[in-house]
């Protein structure tokens, strides 16, 4: 494998490209299981008949754990956001469009949202009587089992040079509430300190869905709490001012 070719750098990972293929190497501090979990992930998602790169092989490369996947030629939508300003609104607008595609979709040997997001609030450093609410809260949501990305964002989109789109970045996928994963991209948007982005991306999603922009909040503290506890601590504090606000009406 060529591994001269970097194309990205996350957080104790690389992601190569070596010709037509993507190999994520995973640096120390991923554990096998998450590894395997996000490769059995994406092997779940592209059988759904979804727009995303297929799965090519899990392996080792120089004694660390990889995945290697389809190259996608194209430029992300932030990316696209960037050069032209002028088409922000038509680009979110397809932006919508592509997430509830994934969310029309039923993949049920998925993990399930609300298991996930009740251990991730069990693991907040938040006072027992407030984690007690979240927790309620979140099981007083209904049960549904959408497709849910789980990192829904423009920079996971690539639109090919012919027009088509590819959604990226499958490890936090899950089945569940739709809403909830709005609710995770406006606040990813809010996070970027684009919030003007995040008001039109979320009148966008309730229009097309025909959804409540009020249901779509009342997720938004519980969606905080649960994110609050990975990233860095200018996130968490921002993600947990989320969780005392007072619930929409």
């Amino acid at each position: 494998m060529d591994l001269s070719n970097v194309i990205a750098v996350r957080t104790n990972k690389t992601v190569y490209r070596d010709g037509d293929k993507c190999i994520k190497v995973f640096h120390e501090g991923f554990s096998k299981a998450d590894i395997l979990n996000e490769a059995l992930n994406l092997a779940r998602v592209e059988e759904t008949g979804l727009p995303v790169p297929k799965l090519l092989a899990v392996t080792m490369v120089e004694g660390e754990w990889a995945i290697v996947y389809e190259y996608v030629e194209g430029k992300t939508l932030s990316q696209l956001m960037r050069e032209d300003p002028s088409r922000k609104d038509e680009y979110l607008s397809l932006m919508v469009d592509l997430q509830l595609q994934v969310q029309a979709k039923t993949c049920p040997m998925l993990n399930r949202l609300k298991e996930k997001m009740n251990r991730k609030i069990s693991a907040t450093k938040l006072d027992a009587t407030t984690r007690y609410d979240l927790h309620t809260r979140l099981e007083a949501m209904p049960n549904h089992t959408h497709v849910c990305h789980g990192d829904f964002c423009p920079s996971n989109i690539v639109i090919t040079p012919d027009g088509r789109a590819y959604i990226l970045d499958w490890s936090h996928v899950t089945q569940g509430n739709a809403s909830a994963d709005a609710a995770r991209t406006y606040l990813l948007f809010w996070l970027q300190g684009d919030t003007e982005s995040a008001e039109k991306y979320l009148d966008l999603f309730c229009r097309k869905s025909d959804t409540k922009k009020q249901y779509v909040q009342k997720w938004m503290p519980i969606v905080a709490a649960s994110q609050s506890v990975k990233g860095n601590e200018k996130e968490r504090e921002l993600l947990l001012s989320w969780v005392s606000v007072v619930d929409y009406q």
